[in-house]
């Protein structure tokens, strides 16, 4: 997944003082994560399926 052109978004729960935040990216196959702190840091990078896989075990905790 090529990154340098990719839109980030916030997560919608981010707030303001920024402590917090992840932000996601995505195209036709795969979806980026990383820490809005260290943009330049690592990013998981997983399918859209693995994504939403993700996320449902998170709204389970």
């Amino acid at each position: 997944m090529d990154l340098n052109a990719a839109v980030w978004r916030k997560a919608s729960r981010s707030n303001e003082s920024g402590d917090a935040c992840i932000e996601v990216a995505s195209n036709d196959e795969l979806v980026a994560i990383r820490d809005s702190k260290d943009s330049g840091g690592h990013k998981l990078i997983l399918s859209h399926s693995d994504f939403r896989s993700f996320v449902h075990s998170l709204k389970s905790l």
